[in-house]
């Protein structure tokens, strides 16, 4: 007497049945509405383009998902199911299965088949069946849960869809979110700038302020705790002094700062000193610091706005001709490992269009030769890409896609005034040499 075995092979009963190997899951967990069909079946597939995909992920594998470059190449085992990848197959479907299944997998088709390129035989994956029992009684064999591919093909699951997730632009970003956030961060720009310049003070100290408090909570995924208190205060006092009294005050302001930072840190023990106190120097040079020239560049008697105004469009022309040029020209990848979603291309895009824009405008208010401002806005572009990267190396390090979700379209505010930051010193550099101050 034999019995219907659900792997589709008939074994005696009793002592004369062979020992089978032990499955690394409990047999009564593969039948239908098992736990493990329903586990399978409760994950909501996310469906994203390979450049959301990059710029999600954390690690430095190739991304291998439908539509990258390297897809077809990668994955070439096998011709695609005739309905797409996503279509879900039994195991009885007829045809060899193109994307076998790791090693142990319920679900993988059996190592004896047809040989490749050889007609396929339907009968090849039919479930065995008791011929003593009553004729058409056996169990069918388990079909592929929804949503699973066969092998290493796998979709990407998540919370939700691109969509859900808000990204609405081929390099990931919420595009109309982006441009209303920026059209009102420029406005709390322009418009002290234009009319009461003291204003601009009070916003650059509020926005250093926020850009410290996410670079704290950046930094605190690798267990470092600064105290941000003497950190925060001394980097508004930085930029204060660097608006009031010049260079050396702003190099002042960061030498207090980091002094009494230390201090602080002391009072609370040695334990994890060198760790909070590195944290806390980053954080000093890379926010208030470089911020305070912007400080410098406003306090210029006579034209200060008119110096910040030409740095913030070049950074802007910047930023939207190497967006422009990447989502439609961007192929060869600039820096896969920092960041994956900036090109070759988009670069060129972001010099061309700041050396065109620059040129136009510093001619028109400060009256410098056109090929002067074309050099400005070069140095411009490159200095806001490598402040883009050096931020991008610094969230990827940290295992971070955004330091905050402040702003919608751009997450936080650091995220946003990366360039920036790394801009300033160069153009207060240059307007120095092509623009110098008349006393």
């Amino acid at each position: 007497m034999s019995h219907l075995d659900s792997y589709g092979s008939i074994e005696p009963r009793g002592r004369d049945r062979a020992a089978r190997p032990a499955l690394p899951w409990p047999e009564h967990d593969l039948g239908p509405g098992s736990r493990v069909r329903q586990a399978y079946a409760e994950q909501p597939v996310v469906t994203w383009t390979p450049e959301e995909y990059d710029e999600a992920r954390t690690d430095d594998q190739p991304t291998l998902v439908p539509g990258h470059p390297d897809f077809e190449r990668a994955w070439s085992s096998g011709p695609a199911p005739a309905d797409g990848p996503d279509s879900h197959h039994p195991v009885g479907a007829a045809g060899p299965d193109p994307y076998p299944g790791p090693e142990g997998d319920p679900y993988a088709v059996p190592a004896a088949g047809p040989e490749p390129g050889s007609a396929p035989d339907p009968s090849a994956h039919e479930p065995a069946h008791d011929p003593s029992g009553p004729a058409g009684t056996a169990e069918p064999a388990p079909e592929r849960p929804p949503g699973r591919w066969r092998g290493r093909r796998r979709p990407i699951r998540g919370g939700g869809s691109a969509a859900a997730h808000g990204r609405s632009s081929r390099a990931g970003r919420n595009l109309p979110a982006a441009i209303a956030v920026g059209l009102v961060l420029g406005a709390l720009i322009l418009v002290p700038l234009f009319t009461v310049i003291e204003a601009f003070l009070g916003v650059l100290a509020v926005a250093v302020a926020v850009g410290m408090w996410e670079m704290g909570r950046a930094v605190g995924r690798a267990d470092a705790r600064p105290p941000m208190l003497p950190l925060i205060a001394g980097g508004v006092l930085t930029v204060g002094l660097a608006w009031w009294s010049g260079p050396d005050a702003l190099v002042l302001g960061l030498l207090v700062t980091l002094a009494a930072t230390l201090v602080w840190r002391l009072a609370e023990g040695k334990a994890g000193l060198g760790r909070d106190m590195t944290a806390a120097t980053l954080i000093a040079v890379y926010v208030p610091f470089l911020a305070g020239f912007a400080a410098l560049l406003a306090a210029v008697p006579g034209d200060g706005h008119l110096r910040v105004l030409v740095t913030l469009v070049a950074v802007v022309l910047s930023d939207t001709g190497g967006y422009a040029a990447g989502a439609n020209f961007g192929k060869r990848k600039m820096a896969p490992t920092i960041s994956p979603s900036k090109s070759w291309e988009g670069f060129y895009g972001s010099v061309g269009a700041a050396a065109l824009g620059s040129a136009l405008l510093i001619w028109l208010l400060f009256d410098v030769a056109p090929w002067w401002g074309a050099l400005f806005g070069v140095a411009v572009s490159v200095a806001a890409v490598l402040g883009d990267l050096a931020e991008s190396m610094i969230k990827r390090d940290l295992g971070i896609k955004d330091m905050s979700n402040l702003l919608p379209g751009h997450g936080g505010l650091m995220d946003r005034l990366d360039s920036i930051l790394f801009a300033v010193p160069t153009a207060y550099l240059l307007l120095a040499v092509f623009a110098p101050v008349v006393s």
